[in-house]
């Protein structure tokens, strides 16, 4: 396969002449700029330091979910337009291959010379290098039952129900299939979905998508949200024990879901002109945490153990009930949250900002996010500044050996 960097030289040499032109006019306008900053004495500039990064496609369990966090993410929701079993076997077969080559940094395919072609990738992430991608692949309840596979469904595996104060839009939730591309660099994400998509048009239709970041300086911080706190503190905790709260022991019918594990989503809306409005001791007590350190009420550091029942000198809890922390860390389940803020213009209807949180949680048992979610209710402080829009749930395949593809066991067992 052919790696981006050097897919200039796979080109046909009329393309190269006009090419090979305006990189010259380039470079020496760039050259001329770089000798203009104060105290350069070096034009060579370093590759970014995340551009050779890579994860390997393949494992026991699919990247991207344990994968420390990357600041980058392309969500896409598509529906089948196809349902034949054989059709979306093979597809699952070319997004495998694909999928190995671009988390690599290379282009699904070496490029054809004959330029009266469509170049068979669509070149927006040529020069760039893996940046960390990962490529997750998910399916819901109904692609089971569209394809006549739904006595393969786990016991727990059905739509999410409807929580205390959804308000979940048609367009933004269901789906049959998921994609989480995970990546340092925004469009190396979009442009690996692109090339799924665009291999799988006559099978798949696309119903929703949302970008996504996360800001960090190194790979040990805990990313902070939109409204400023520290998102995925308890992550460590969960990471200690895999076993219990994230991978599937898959059995019999469902033994094609053994080491994959539950995708949630949900697109939560943010309301940050509330928000801002809001004192810092009103912000934290609504999270339960302190917004400088992410430590819990009452602590120093952000992973310093607590107790949720603890009181102070007079019988009041320290993290009092209604806090977003207190209400989750009191049901005594753990997930693991791979989320990412979102921003998307404005809201025509009110002219505030259209953001918030693109939520993602992995879980061995959707059960564990149900709970939870229930556990806040009317009651969590959380629900004055935010609204849930979108949602779904998906079961992610276990990890793929070399030589195989994703999803083999389902479609072949």
């Amino acid at each position: 396969m052919t790696n981006r960097r050097t897919f200039l030289g796979n080109m046909g040499a009329t393309a190269l002449i006009g090419v090979g032109a305006l990189t010259a006019c380039n470079n020496t306008q760039n050259q001329t700029a770089k000798s203009d900053n104060k105290g350069s004495t070096d034009n060579h500039i370093p590759s970014h330091p995340f551009a050779d990064i890579s994860h390997d496609f393949y494992g026991r369990h699919q990247a991207g979910i344990t994968t420390p966090v990357q600041h980058h993410v392309y969500f896409l929701v598509a529906d089948l337009y196809s349902t034949d079993l054989g059709e979306i076997r093979q597809m699952f077969r070319d997004w495998t291959q694909y999928s190995a080559q671009l988390t690599q940094g290379n282009n699904i395919k070496p490029y054809d010379k004959n330029p009266h072609l469509p170049p068979t990738d669509t070149g927006e992430a040529d020069s760039l290098g893996a940046y960390g991608l990962t490529l997750t692949f998910g399916i819901s309840p109904t692609f089971l039952d569209k394809l006549g596979l739904a006595d393969k469904a786990p016991p727990e595996f059905s739509h999410l129900p409807k929580f205390a104060r959804d308000q979940i839009r048609s367009e933004l939730s269901g789906g049959d299939i998921c994609i989480q591309a995970c990546s340092h660099d925004p469009q190396v994400a979009f442009h690996a979905v692109r090339q799924l998509v665009r291999k799988a048009r006559s099978l798949i239709t696309m119903k929703w998508s949302q970008s996504g970041y996360n800001s960090f300086d190194n790979g040990t911080d805990t990313p902070r949200n939109l409204f400023g706190f520290k998102d995925g503190t308890a992550n460590k905790a969960t990471l200690q024990n895999t076993d219990k709260w994230l991978w599937a022991d898959g059995a019999g019918k469902t033994a094609w879901f053994n080491d994959g594990t539950y995708l949630v989503v949900r697109l939560i809306q943010m309301y940050l002109e509330t928000w801002d409005r809001t004192s810092l001791v009103g912000q934290e007590d609504t999270f339960g945490r302190h917004r400088d350190t992410g430590a819990s009420i009452g602590k120093l550091e952000e992973f310093e153990e607590f107790d949720i029942n603890e009181k102070d000198d007079e019988g009041h809890l320290v993290i009092a009930h209604p806090t977003h922390m207190g209400l989750a860390k009191r049901t005594g389940l753990q997930l693991l949250r791979r989320s990412f803020s979102y921003s998307s213009g404005i809201d025509a209807k009110t002219g505030q900002f259209n953001a918030g949180l693109l939520f993602i949680s992995f879980q061995k048992s959707p059960i564990q996010f149900s709970v939870i979610q229930n556990a806040f209710g009317n009651t969590d402080k959380m629900t004055e500044y935010t609204t849930h829009i979108g949602s779904g749930l998906f079961a992610c395949f276990g990890g793929v050996k070399e030589g195989e593809y994703l999803g083999k066991k389902l479609f072949e067992d």
